[in-house]
């Protein structure tokens, strides 16, 4: 009996290990781009759309590009907050209203579950590199131009 408790006890933690090893194995997932401008500046964002599409996010990349960032789109007005799981580059994000303008601006930290929130309710959400916005004196009142609509 002793033999076979070790036995399924090893199976198991190898099988849990390679579950494990797959998690850290994740390769980033790119989403459809669009076109967005703050002002004078571009912005080259991928949309997530669907829940799955909104939850991986920019998880697992290791860098973006300077005038990259990620747009999630929400079907309507709603209360939404932020966090950073599995999520390697420092972001700022952007909660935006339906009318594009910006209501307010969060710095989040790398992989930590801290919730950061739009303080009323918003349509859009833009991620870009940590500290993107203050660089280009993007402030909440700003309007970002180009946003899709939701279908």
């Amino acid at each position: 009996m002793k033999k076979f408790f070790r036995y399924h006890f090893g199976l198991a933690a190898a099988i849990i290990g390679m579950t494990s090893m797959t998690g850290f194995a994740q390769s980033e997932v790119r989403f459809p781009t669009i076109s967005l401008n703050a002002g004078m500046h571009v912005i080259k964002a991928e949309v997530a759309v669907t829940p799955a599409q909104r939850q991986q996010g920019l998880m697992f990349r290791e860098k973006m590009g300077p005038n990259e960032g990620m747009l999630f789109l929400f079907d309507a007005p709603a209360g939404v907050c932020m966090w950073m799981k599995n999520t390697l580059i420092p972001l700022s994000v952007a909660f935006i209203e339906e009318t594009g303008k910006i209501v307010n601006i969060e710095d989040m930290k790398p992989q930590t579950t801290d919730s950061h929130c739009a303080k009323k309710p918003i349509r859009y959400a833009l991620e870009m590199n940590s500290g993107w916005f203050q660089q280009k004196n993007i402030k909440p009142g700003s309007v970002i131009g180009g946003l899709p609509q939701a279908k």
